[in-house]
């Protein structure tokens, strides 16, 4: 029996005003549907950001300590219900239930981390250059924020985005894709049953035509968060314009590099991981390997083998090493993109079509896909494929590796397998990319530093915790001088 899902506005859970309802389906079997949500549309949309409009000016002036509280019994909550949220996470988004738990545990590390900066969103105190008076920087709301998150994390990214936007002493309206809506309701009401008072989080349902853009443009609204394809990242920056805070995580095309003294069974474990976790529908994952032409050919021949051990299947299922894709138009596009690599002249080496038999009869499942002898200018080494398709490619050195990995619109994430501590210290310094690893995947990103990355991948402020982060996309600076000598002192002029 699928599950009948509402909006949350102004503390009520609500109908769309239209009546109107989508599906959200199980992609590893389209005959189980796991919830039904409202069709939003404009009128949803006003009286969510009129809520939180209302709501700001009385949790702003909330002790940001009070506010961690509440964000600390949220982390509790969602840490004694991880397993039956990660296997939510698994039956609507698809990934096998390790990575499912893996959402949610995200989502508890940054709630946590989150309800700790309750005491201290730290600014700077310093000394003045005028005797009797001091100096203070502070860090301040900004207002009413539009989050606008994807499908492919739908626990952790909202996490990422809501939770600081709350310690900050912002209100939200959120707008979770329409294709894992059930899994955002469910830390909506985490969040709600720890108490967040009504009008805080406002969550409207809908499509990104419906309700995404018109929420981000909503002449009410202080900021937007978004995270999605570099295409939907720059339009909303340039709709946004310049009166509001605007910070986009997009895509990537990120790469490992395999040099000839790598450890190859670690590096093909990291392959493995990168291009096929989460059936490739990761931003950061690794769907270029640039190995080393003496050793490409061993590597090659590994990587295929351990490739064609993967099972495909629903992700519940403990025999599952790679679950489906998340619709049938995702399936499409990869499905091109590897004819678009046959044409191109790429080796297709394994895989490269869809699987419709047996477990995977009901659902949206493609083979793990590699192409040998793939050229860095080919279509399936430049552009966002999102799915299980790995191009690998070969170098002659380091400085040729590292001209491959940046020769992309995209700088999100990379890495590097070598032995050589040099090499390794050259790749991080010259590879344009916001996350560089060291003998580890292109995936593993912590949430006590900042996440994003360059070019194509990233608009404003990075997202998470550290310096950076999160914290500085929903807050401004004010800065406070404060003079008790009792006569007027004039900076700079009395200072001679």
């Amino acid at each position: 029996m699928a599950e009948k899902i509402k909006n949350l506005i102004n503390g009520d859970w609500v109908d769309a005003v239209s009546g109107n309802t989508l599906e959200s389906i199980n992609p590893a079997d389209t005959y189980d549907v796991v919830g039904i949500v409202p069709k939003s549309g404009r009128e949803d949309v006003n009286k969510a950001v009129d809520a939180a409009r209302k709501a700001y000016e009385s949790w702003r002036l909330v002790p940001a300590p009070r506010r961690g509280e509440i964000i600390f019994k949220a982390a509790e909550l969602l840490r004694k219900r991880k397993q039956e949220l990660g296997e939510l996470v698994t039956r609507e988004m698809g990934k096998v239930l390790p990575e499912g738990l893996g959402d949610v545990q995200e989502a508890i590390d940054m709630a946590y981390y989150m309800a700790g900066e309750g005491r201290r969103l730290s600014g700077e105190t310093v000394p003045s250059e005028l005797p009797n008076k001091d100096c203070k920087s502070i860090r301040v709301p900004i207002g009413v924020f539009a989050l606008i998150t994807p499908w492919n994390f739908p626990t952790a990214i909202p996490a990422w985005k809501m939770l600081p936007a709350l310690i900050c002493g912002n209100t939200v309206v959120f707008k979770p894709s329409s294709y894992t809506p059930v899994c955002s309701a469910r830390l909506v009401e985490i969040l709600v049953e720890a108490g967040m008072p009504k009008g805080v989080i406002n969550l409207v349902h809908g499509t990104g035509e419906d309700v995404g853009e018109y929420l981000a443009t909503h002449p009410d609204i202080d900021g937007v968060s978004f995270t999605g394809s570099t295409g939907v990242g720059e339009r909303l920056a340039r709709i946004c314009g310049p009166d509001r805070e605007v910070s986009c995580e997009m895509g990537g095309k990120n790469a490992i590099i395999v040099m000839d003294d790598g450890n190859l069974e670690l590096a093909v474990e990291g392959a493995i991981w990168g291009g096929f976790g989460t059936t490739g529908q990761r931003c950061t994952a690794a769907s270029r390997v640039v190995v080393h032409h003496l050793v490409y050919e061993r590597f090659l021949d590994m990587f295929t083998k351990v490739a064609l051990r993967l099972r495909l299947g629903n992700g519940l299922l403990k025999t599952t090493d790679v679950g489906p894709l998340i619709n049938e138009a995702q399936m499409k596009k990869v499905l091109d993109y590897i004819e678009i690599g046959k044409k191109e002249g790429a080796r297709l080496v394994i895989g490269g079509k869809a699987c419709t038999e047996g477990g995977c009869a009901k659902g949206y499942f493609i083979e793990p896909t590699i192409f040998a002898d793939v050229e860095p200018k080919m279509r399936i080494a430049q552009e966002e494929i999102f799915g299980p398709v790995v191009s690998v490619i070969k170098t002659n050195d380091l400085n040729d590796a590292i001209r491959i990995v940046n020769g992309v619109k995209y700088g999100l994430s990379s890495s590097i397998y070598t032995q050589d501590v040099n090499r390794s210290v050259v790749a991080e310094r010259d590879i344009d990319t916001g996350i560089v690893y060291i003998n580890a995947s292109t995936i593993g990103a912590e949430i006590q530093l900042p996440f994003g990355g360059t070019k194509k991948s990233g608009l404003g402020h990075r997202e998470a915790g550290g310096r950076g982060g999160a914290l500085d996309m929903f807050t401004k600076w004010k800065v406070i001088y404060r003079d008790f000598s009792g006569k007027l002192q004039k900076a700079q002029i009395d200072k001679g």
